[in-house]
């Protein structure tokens, strides 16, 4: 402490002058080895991040340009490099062995430690299941603000990775750690492999059936988790989804001769999908209706809520997709980047029941035929539409597309904003179920309402704070309090319902906030 406060700057930090705030305040100094000690109770971990899950690795784009020119190893023995830009590379140890080695570091893509833990040891193993190896040693990787959250956070992070691992027969051997603002974990994995047993992303077939182990949307629904916007439930079915491994689905793809196979993780869908055409020299076809999705997607994608990964991803791999009758939001989901996702595999279409049968005994209900390799060519993939799901969407001009919604096992219960009534149609003449009692004009006025509560040009969050507003506006105590309820349902925070009342107010003056001060308790 005397060293920096004779130079004048933190010998720790060079860019805060000495005394700094914290010593100023607290009377406490890091650099003295003193600690602050951190603040009691639960702690968010995305809210202590910019971006959550794969969502925070460099885009491929920017990678590509990174990595073009770099020396690569001239070793015989490197069997798969840098240069096949596959999941892991191998290096041939003789005797028919070869090792398998690929690391994977990202940020918290739930708030739960231990969750993040085994998620990050899960989607760092993927890569060896990916190339058909396996793992067998683990090296852990992690960032952590020591002094800024409780050491027991860190603690449970690597209970959960090593738990995790044990549980995919990987022992961790050891491990790294820096001290960094943000939370970061991840694993350095080594396995075994065959090497005339590979598969590469490289080898898909004009006729292959392209077949995806778990269900899509992990971006998407830690992004409406993070801003507090997810459907009730979304975040378990995706959690419980991030921790599964791909260990049996690597094992069925094996016996099941598997021409390519490659993980889907912080690229998305497309990224790795195109990345793998391309290699393969073949074009494919991707139906949108068949993707397996995680409840909440469909309703967080019609709302809008799409992490930044979508927009860089697109850009990096959008000039190799084309769409044939989607709206751009149905396409984004095809570039929302996954955290610990599935395996993309590729083999003979008359295995693919089987391959499917096979993983749902094994419990894994969430593999589905999503495409196919149509003919020889550069890499393109066509994303289409059968009309059998549907999503209403914003579209040019102000008007709404619609599509028809399928409900999958994945999500029986997923639902649309737009089928909520407002809660003065509930008035109109005492509405029963199905319309039954009411006259046909009241019925076409309920009707009405539900169309305009639909989300359009203004997402179902925008809606609802009008909602708040013309409610206080009216002095209709009956609407406030169920629209009062709705936005908390949907995650409102009270800022957020006082500034859409106070709207209200600036209109209507003094009365009115006497009026909503003595209706909005409760």
């Amino acid at each position: 402490m005397q060293r920096s406060i004779r130079l004048g700057h933190c010998i720790c930090d060079p860019k805060t002058p000495c005394p700094c705030d914290l010593l100023r305040e607290k009377d406490v100094c890091l650099c003295a080895g003193e600690r602050v000690q951190p603040t009691e109770g639960p702690v968010r971990l995305t809210h202590l991040v910019e971006k959550a899950g794969c969502a925070s690795k460099i885009d491929q784009a920017a990678l590509r340009k990174v990595l073009q020119g770099l020396p690569v190893s001239e070793d015989p023995k490197v069997l798969i490099g840098v240069p096949a830009g596959d999941d892991a590379g191998v290096y041939s140890l003789g005797n028919e062995e070869a090792l398998v080695q690929t690391v994977d570091v990202f940020t918290p893509s739930v708030d739960d430690p231990y969750l993040f833990g085994q998620i990050a040891a899960a989607n760092s193993v993927s890569d060896v299941y990916a190339m058909g190896g396996k793992p067998i040693t683990a090296l852990s990787i992690v960032g952590f603000p020591i002094r800024e959250v409780p050491d027991s956070v860190l603690q449970d992070i690597l209970r959960g990775g090593i738990d995790k691992m044990a549980e995919a027969g990987v022992a961790v051997i050891g491990g790294h750690s820096v001290q960094d603002r943000e939370i970061k974990a991840g694993f350095a994995v080594t396995g075994l492999i065959d090497p005339r047993r590979i598969v590469t992303n490289a080898g898909v077939r004009p006729g292959d059936a392209l077949i995806l182990t778990k269900p899509l949307g992990t971006g998407i629904i830690a992004f409406a988790a993070q801003i507090d916007r997810c459907p009730p439930g979304a975040l378990e079915a995706a959690a419980r989804s991030m921790v599964t491994l791909n260990k049996v689905a690597a094992e069925l793809m094996l016996t099941s001769g598997a021409h390519a196979c490659t993980d889907i993780t912080g690229f998305g869908l497309m990224g790795h999908l195109t990345a793998m055409a391309a290699a393969s020299e073949v074009d494919v076809e991707v139906v949108w209706d068949d993707l397996p999705l995680l409840p909440g997607v469909l309703e967080c994608l019609a709302q809008g809520i799409l992490p930044g990964g979508v927009e860089r991803n697109r850009e990096s791999s959008g000039d190799h997709v084309s769409a044939d009758g989607l709206e751009p939001v149905m396409l984004d989901l095809c570039f929302d980047p996954q955290t610990s996702g599935g395996l993309l595999v590729a083999l003979p279409e008359n295995e693919a029941p089987r391959f499917i049968a096979r993983m749902r005994d094994a419990g894994m209900g969430g593999a589905a035929v999503i495409g196919r390799a149509v003919t020889p060519g550069s890499g393109r993939v066509t994303v289409r539409t059968t009309g059998q799901r549907c999503l209403l969407v914003p579209s040019t001009g102000g008007r709404q597309a619609e599509w028809p919604v399928t409900r999958t096992e994945e999500d029986p219960s997923m639902s649309s904003h737009g089928d909520e009534v407002p809660c003065c149609s509930d008035a109109v003449g005492g509405m029963a179920a199905g319309g039954r009692g009411v006259s046909e004009i009241q019925r076409r006025y309920q009707e009405f309402l539900k169309a305009v509560n639909q989300p359009g040009a203004l997402d179902a969050h925008t809606k609802q704070a009008i909602a708040i507003a013309l409610s206080v506006l009216a002095r209709c105590e009956p609407c406030l309090k169920m629209h009062l309820k709705k936005a908390r349902e949907k995650g409102f925070c009270q800022d957020e319902i006082d500034e859409a009342a106070w709207m209200a107010i600036s209109f209507g003056g003094s009365p009115l906030m006497v009026w909503y001060n003595a209706h909005s308790k409760g």
